[in-house]
């Protein structure tokens, strides 16, 4: 177990301490996904367009796109892509389109902008090649992982993208948990932190969450974490994050060490 220090800009210290092991969310925490999320809901809600014309504009507002700004707390952001695909049927089903045909419009344009464009999704290493990893973050898992401290990712995307990027960002041998919102229980369910700490062989009172949602937060929180740490260096623009103990801009902000 270990001490973890974390040092807020204008803010006293906040430590944690007899900590095993530490849940991180991917996107937004591990990897700037900004850009391509944008480009992503783009491609989506013009596709569903050409089927269902009038649809672009309010689709983007759902999704949280607002020129090329992306809402950190929105659906695009936070939410799966189940979640992204109901919210999008039920606009065009607002059409008057029965519900399967309205998933089945969905289904097809998001199968077409996974396709679509200089980066083809349906290549699993394509999304992890597009949002690789904070540079200043791999030095610092790797100091964890070798003070023995257990890591793993609990993320809204699918579980085959979080371990393509655990792949290609060569952090096989750091990462021991790598689950995605296709697997239940997902998050935002404390269930799925306390399933992942069970995992991992930890128990959530000796287990962090990082992340950059309110979600992710309130899951950890519910669950008994040790502690639940958000970041906020992942999105350009500013936004509000409720229910942590301490809130990072930057990676160097914080640092772990054995107990003395």
């Amino acid at each position: 177990m270990i001490t973890l220090h974390c040092s807020p800009p204008h803010q006293s210290p906040v430590v944690f301490s007899n900590i095993s092991a530490i849940l991180f969310d991917k996107d937004g925490t591990l990897v700037r996904s900004e850009d391509f999320l944008r480009n992503l809901a783009q491609r989506r809600a013009r596709l569903v367009d050409v089927q269902v014309p009038g649809v672009q504009e309010p689709l983007l507002m759902a999704f949280g796109v607002e020129g090329q700004q992306i809402n950190p707390a929105g659906l695009m952001a936070v939410g799966s892509r189940q979640d992204n695909a109901i919210a999008a049927a039920a606009y065009v089903a607002e059409t008057g389109r029965d519900w399967f045909e309205a998933m089945t419009i969905v289904d097809q344009a998001f199968q077409e902008a996974d396709q679509y464009g200089s980066v083809k999704t349906a290549n699993l290493n394509a999304k992890a090649e597009a949002t690789p990893l904070f540079e200043a973050a791999r030095s610092l898992l790797l100091s964890l992982a070798h003070q023995g401290v257990r890591l793993g990712i609990i993320s809204g995307d699918t579980t085959a993208n979080v371990e393509a990027f655990v792949a290609v960002s060569d952090l096989k041998d750091v990462i021991a948990l790598a689950w995605g919102a296709d697997r239940a229980p997902a998050k935002p369910d404390p269930a799925c932190f306390q399933a992942a700490c069970a995992a991992l062989g930890v128990d959530p009172s000796q287990t962090l969450m990082v992340g950059d949602g309110t979600g992710d937060m309130a899951m950890g929180r519910s669950a008994g974490a040790a502690g639940c740490i958000g970041v906020t260096w992942g999105w350009s623009a500013p936004f509000s994050l409720h229910h942590a103990d301490v809130i990072l801009t930057g990676w160097e902000q914080w640092c772990g060490a054995p107990p003395a």
